[in-house]
């Protein structure tokens, strides 16, 4: 197997949200920054974890050309009660694909109180494994220069972190959470 490279920019989740219920499709959407670029996507899925990794995978599409394969997710729990620490860990294939970036098999864990974030950082630690082969060197960037999903990182002045934080104010009504998340930069 081949050695992972250093330069290799990382993959970082910028921010997540996840809707779920009972009665409705639960929906995700993250943003993933690597580099100096972000990816944005929203996705439906069979539960709020699902919904999540089929958000990563759309987001990353154009990086990784397909969706990676989810072979194992687990989650044990490390003590008792309600507010017990969960260790998530998460084996993934890259996508079908002819040649080295289709081969290997790559794991994350990331551990919590919350295993819906868990969950999701166990599976960008499994993704950052994967790009940091030799054979993915340059993907992020690759698909930042050609790709249609990538954004490029725009400073945040005080002032409009100040004003996104008052849209979240819980005496102005009802938020749709999912359509202010994807508002955002």
């Amino acid at each position: 197997m081949p050695e992972p490279t250093t330069d290799t920019p990382t993959l970082q989740l910028a921010r997540w949200t996840v809707t779920s219920g009972s009665n409705a499709r639960s929906r995700g959407a993250v943003i993933i920054d690597a580099g100096d670029h972000h990816w944005r996507a929203s996705a439906e899925g069979n539960g709020a974890i699902d919904a999540l990794f089929r958000a990563v995978d759309q987001a990353l599409s154009e990086i990784l050309d397909g969706h990676p394969r989810l072979l194992a997710y687990d989650i044990h729990a490390l003590g008792e009660g309600t507010d017990t620490i969960g260790a998530v860990t998460v084996r993934i294939a890259p996508p079908d694909a002819a040649g080295e970036r289709g081969t290997g098999e790559y794991g994350g864990e990331a551990r919590g109180t919350n295993i819906i974030a868990a969950s999701i950082e166990a599976y960008i630690v499994a993704l950052n494994a994967m790009l940091g082969e030799a054979h993915w060197e340059g993907a992020p960037e690759a698909a930042a220069a050609t790709g249609k999903r990538a954004h490029a990182k725009a400073p945040v002045t005080a002032g409009a972190a100040r004003e996104r934080r008052a849209e979240l104010d819980e005496e102005s009504g009802e938020i749709d959470t999912t359509d202010w998340f994807n508002r955002q930069g």
